[in-house]
This record gives structure tokens, sequence and C-alpha cells, in this order.
């Protein structure tokens, strides 16, 4: 009898930025909860409506400057999270 291995499929997540699918590990979320508070949200679990967006530059800048982030979770993006995204980018990248 031969044994098989089950596979684990990887969930797949849109970016708000680009449209383009990916890996949900590769991206970040954001959330809003029902308070209406707006937060990074690093584990992707947290409850309440979320966004990801992939973490590069172009993606970031994108998604801000086209409010699809804000159009995503409803709700006005606060300075703070956009600069913890950027956060998050130079964490990755160095």
């Amino acid at each position: 009898m031969a044994q098989t291995t089950k596979v684990r499929k990887i969930p797949q997540r849109k970016c708000v930025a680009c449209s383009e699918r990916g890996d949900k590990k590769k991206l970040v979320r954001v959330v809003r909860n029902k308070d209406g508070e707006v937060f990074l949200d690093r584990t992707s679990k947290a409850n309440g409506r979320g966004a990801y967006v992939h973490l590069s530059k172009e993606c970031i800048e994108k998604a801000v400057k086209t409010k699809a982030l804000e159009r995503s979770i409803k709700a006005e993006i606060p300075a703070d999270v956009v600069e913890a995204l950027r956060e998050e980018l130079k964490k990755d990248e160095g």
C-alpha cells in the first residue's frame, strides 16, 4: 500500500492595489473592527472587515493614493496605519 501525504492548499488573497492574487502570508492585512478602529493585522486573524495589500512600495503607495484600502474596509485609513505599513516594508526589505 502506498502512503499518501496530504498536500495543504495555500490560501490566496487579492491585493487591493494591483488586483493580483498572492499567498496570504505574503500580503499584509489592514482591518476595521466593529468599534471602527483601523489597524494592521499581522496575524491575519483579527475580527473585522479586512483588506490585503502586497508588501511592496508600489502597492502600498497605490493603495493609499487611489484610496483602495479605504473603499475596501469602508473607513478612513489613519496616517499611523499608513506609516505602520511603510515600516513593515522596511523590515521586510532589511
